[in-house]
């Protein structure tokens, strides 16, 4: 199987599960072959968890699929309850690891912000560093290693809101939204979030995923491209609309979504539409707006389509 078959056949998967989603299942895959980690933020009732379990159903391993595990953040979880813990075993009077649900393949963080900064702190050591530290002890994750995040951007009481910091780990920020009319009628009749995702078969295996993960980082992309990237972000610094812009870390993390987007959409080259579509996922969870009340959004729309307006001219 090629590294674009295996793109496309995650996407389809997942589709029999996610149905009317194309776009969000394209950029989902692509941030998952980019080896970043996703926040999606949106209404309750849309399917975030269904997303994340499809996913982890769609690889296979020679175990059998990845290990997928949630984590349903409340006020009183307590790091340790995500991490691991050492305890005490009377037989052999010594301290045993027992590994915490975030030493998974695909971990479902599930309203992450309804947990405290010190829980959020410690996700945030393994989403950066790939590791967990308990004691003296480091223990790492499985690869392949991702996060899902879920938040509910309707409700703010009980919950603490996301750190800037936090908000740069996650490579995209997506959106489900509603569904078509055809498609919430396929819900109604075939529940695909139960019955479908029982029987779901794997799409891919873990090899061929792993060299799609490599084949994405190799996609071509022009230097003019890499050099709108660059302009976009650092535009994203001086806007009046923003008191705080995008980081450095924006920029690569911008660079690899493109990359595995152009793999997921079947090419092996970047192209301008690309960083139009993933500039707002890449970039407007990253800023702050001087308007609490306006999204980044558009803002960074604004700046992506004035700096690739001539970008065909210099190709």
């Amino acid at each position: 199987m090629t590294s674009e078959e295996t793109a496309t056949a995650l996407v389809q998967g997942a589709g029999k599960i996610i149905q009317g989603k194309k776009t969000f299942l394209e950029l989902l895959t692509a941030g998952l072959l980019a080896r970043g980690h996703v926040l999606i933020e949106d209404n309750p009732g849309l399917g975030k968890t269904t997303v994340a379990k499809t996913f982890a159903r769609l690889i296979s391993s020679e175990e059998g699929t990845l290990v997928f595990k949630r984590i349903q953040f409340t006020p009183d979880l307590l790091p340790y309850d995500i991490t691991g813990v050492d305890i005490f075993d009377p037989e052999s009077h010594s301290f045993r690891f027992v590994p915490g649900p975030v030493l998974a393949n695909i971990v479902l963080a599930d309203e992450i912000n309804r947990t405290t900064p010190k829980v959020q702190s410690a996700l945030l050591e393994v989403m950066a560093e790939g590791q967990v530290t308990i004691g003296s002890a480091t223990h790492h994750p499985p690869e392949p290693f991702f996060v899902i995040a879920t938040e509910n951007p309707i409700e703010s009481e009980g919950t603490f809101p996301l750190p800037a910091a936090q908000l740069d780990r996650f490579m995209l920020r997506l959106s489900l939204g509603y569904p078509e009319r055809a498609a919430e009628l396929a819900i109604l009749e075939e529940n695909p979030g139960e019955s479908g995702l029982n029987q779901l078969e794997p799409a891919v295996t873990l090899s061929d995923f792993i060299k799609a993960q490599e084949a994405a980082g190799n996609v071509f992309c022009h230097r003019a491209l890499k050099e709108a990237i660059i302009d976009i972000v650092r535009d994203t610094r001086g806007h009046p609309g923003f008191i705080l812009g995008a980081s450095p870390r924006g920029s690569l993390h911008f660079l690899q979504a493109v990359r595995a987007l152009a793999l997921v959409r079947g090419r092996q080259f970047v192209i301008d539409e690309d960083l139009a579509v993933l500039a707002g996922p890449v970039l407007a969870h990253r800023v702050k707006p001087r308007d609490p009340r306006v999204r980044g959004d558009s803002g960074i729309r604004e700046i992506c389509l004035a700096r690739l307006a001539g970008i065909k001219t210099r190709l």
